[in-house]
């Protein structure tokens, strides 16, 4: 089974007790990556998601580069209600930015998601909401999405 289906079935198996935000930790050596994720709300279909994160458990591709990573990614992630385009690329760091291509709005608010790349090793996800004002504070909120909607994300950013 690929990390999308297998992550698919865990998470029609998580059942968290209580109020509040849970977390759901798992790491699958077979394709080398663990995943973590934070939700305030789950049930059998999908979940209310504070962020994704992944961690690479084993070695990279030795011919991978973060922007070979973070291109696949811009290209390959369809599971959003937006496509996702590479904001930037800091060798010097190690690390990539890239956000909604046309971020949604509700109200007066521009919501959309980011996913921020460490090196070759780490990824996460997390979605954002600000005011259509230039240099508008930010907020995090939590977003929506089924589970076979989630695995798909996350297999498409592990590759």
């Amino acid at each position: 089974m690929t990390l999308a289906e297998t992550l698919q079935t865990k998470l029609g198996e998580w059942k968290p007790a209580g109020d509040g935000r849970h977390s759901w930790a798992e790491t699958f050596a077979d394709s080398g990556w663990a995943v973590r994720i934070e939700a305030d709300r789950t049930d059998t279909l999908g979940c209310q998601v504070w962020e994704v994160a992944l961690d690479r458990v084993g070695q990279a591709d030795a011919s991978l580069t973060l922007s070979a990573w973070a291109d696949r990614i811009a290209a390959s992630v369809t599971g959003l209600p937006e496509k996702l385009k590479v904001v930037e690329i800091d060798q010097h760091q190690s690390a990539a930015l890239l956000r909604s291509d046309t971020p949604g709005s509700r109200g007066n608010d521009v919501l959309y998601f980011e996913v921020r790349l460490a090196g070759l090793a780490k990824a996460s996800i997390r979605r954002f909401k600000s005011e259509h004002a230039i240099g508008a504070r930010r907020e995090q909120i939590p977003f929506i999405i089924t589970h076979e909607g989630l695995a798909k994300v996350v297999g498409d950013i592990a590759g």
